[in-house]
């Protein structure tokens, strides 16, 4: 991404946020105060790599303090900036108000392409950038909480975590200076999934709402639909393979960097992806599909849901005009431009907006630091508890029916809820409850032109609100 692009990113999410500013009575000075970037630390220091020394450039943006600790992703790209990462920690505030999660919005950057360095390489990369955030108070449990992003994964919060430990040995709660750490390295079960997987429960809840189908002309339900991916990342590809798994949608069409393709009939996702990682990491060629003339052809297709999960800016006011989906759910940040949604609104588009559609990792970022600092893995109280419960309960029905319930049944009906299974169903009750105040804000004002800026208003409603209790807006 090029400096005009990260700064037409951060200025679309400024101009949508003076858009929905204009639905709400919040005095001027409250929306100033939420709009701006409190902090950014832009640090430049040397690493060697091999033989020479590199100086690295890179980033940590605080959007907003009205929650502490404030939280959001650290970014590996060649192409990042000051402005991107603002861009992006002013989602994060948005974001975390929208799903109830206390934090207020931040988001790092380390200006490298991670492709181009050896793993022993990256790790003194992440630790240095670690450190120089441990110097100036930018990181720790309780002030600000990184988490994996593009480029980034657990290998590098594992890093993190470690390199916190060296400096704050002492501190008990170190585990929640960071999130998306591998489950033996005090982790959570669910993060690697979180963000497709709430992707998948936001766009089910939009199309089991009778209204918003009857907006795009649509029955009930994601069975059937049709769908096209844009990104095989982290993030595409489980909401891919929820989607079909669970959902039953139909995908007919993928997108990636090698280019696109295309199967009417639906294409096996979990197929696909085998495919793609015994074929040197490419989708084309995959058997019974058709390879679309370039990968942004696939944006263009006639379909249902459209699920940009690549970078921002894929669809602009230039290729909005061809754009046929009924519904597009963005599971990247920023996908779609400001300019290109006033087009796509008035095409009747519905456009389930990134800060609240890929909330699904912070949110159960949000489970991880919880976690860490009860020192405590969740389900371990109560598991075999609830499991005797349920047995016992099992056990009154077959005396009272003088029936046998048989082994299968009986395990499932016994069975006392995993790690796994508690922050799926937080994740759901999140995603359900959340689109159904978005909804609602919708809803109830019918000046308001789109979902984004419901969710803004929801967003800013919650902030200003947390500002009066702190007693800075008297």
């Amino acid at each position: 991404m090029s400096k005009a692009n990260a700064e037409s990113f951060l200025g679309s999410v400024n101009r949508n946020f003076d858009k929905a500013a204009t639905y709400t009575e919040l005095p001027k000075g409250i929306l100033e105060q939420i709009k701006v970037c409190n902090a950014v630390y832009e640090m430049k220091f040397p690493v060697r790599i091999g033989d020479e020394i590199q100086v690295i450039h890179a980033f940590r943006a605080q959007h907003s303090h009205h929650r502490l600790p404030t939280k959001g992703g650290i970014r590996y790209n060649e192409h990042v900036d000051k402005e991107e990462v603002e861009a992006l920690a002013a989602l994060m505030t948005y974001k975390c108000a929208i799903v109830d999660v206390p934090f207020g919005g931040a988001k790092g950057g380390v200006k490298i392409n991670p492709k181009l360095y050896s793993e022993y390489q990256l790790e003194r990369i992440t630790r240095r950038y670690t450190t120089e955030l441990i110097r100036k108070n930018f990181i720790g449990p309780g002030i600000d909480v990184p988490a994996p992003d593009y480029g980034t994964g657990s290998r590098e919060m594992a890093w993190i975590y470690d390199t916190y430990l060296s400096f704050r040995g002492g501190d008990i709660d170190a585990a929640g200076c960071v999130t998306g750490k591998p489950i033996n390295q005090n982790g959570i079960r669910g993060r690697t999934e979180a963000t497709g997987r709430g992707v998948y429960y936001g766009l089910r809840e939009l199309c089991d709402t009778a209204e918003a189908m009857k907006r795009v002309g649509l029955p009930l339900g994601i069975a059937g639909k049709t769908v096209v991916i844009q990104g095989l990342g982290n993030v595409g590809s489980y909401t891919g393979s929820i989607m079909q798994l669970e959902g039953k949608a139909r995908i007919i069409a993928v997108s990636e960097y090698e280019g696109a393709i295309y199967r009417e009939e639906g294409i096996d996702f979990e197929e696909l992806l085998r495919y793609r990682a015994s074929n040197k990491g490419s989708i084309i060629g995959f058997p019974g599909t058709t390879a679309l003339s370039s990968r942004e052809a696939a944006l263009e297709l006639e379909c249902d849901i459209l699920v940009p999960a690549a970078l921002e800016n894929q669809i602009t006011e230039e290729n909005a005009p061809r754009v046929k989906a009924k519904i597009i759910g963005e599971a990247a940040n920023g996908p779609v431009t400001s300019g290109a949604e006033e087009i796509l609104l008035k095409k009747g588009v519905l456009i389930v907006p990134d800060m609240y559609l890929n909330a699904g990792g912070v949110t159960v970022s949000y489970f991880e630091w919880l976690k860490n600092l009860s020192h405590m893995r969740f389900g371990r109280m109560e598991k075999r508890f609830d499991s005797n419960t349920y047995s016992n309960f099992v056990g009154l029905i077959e005396k009272l029916t003088q029936q046998s319930i048989g082994e299968r049944e009986r395990e499932f009906l016994t069975r006392g809820a995993d790690e796994i299974d508690l922050v799926r169903s937080g994740l759901e009750e999140t995603m359900v409850t959340s689109f159904q105040q978005i909804w609602e804000t919708f809803r109830q004002n019918p000046k308001i032109d789109g979902l984004r800026s419901a969710a803004f208003v929801t967003a800013l409603d919650k902030i200003s609100n947390d500002y009066a209790n702190l007693g800075i807006f008297p």
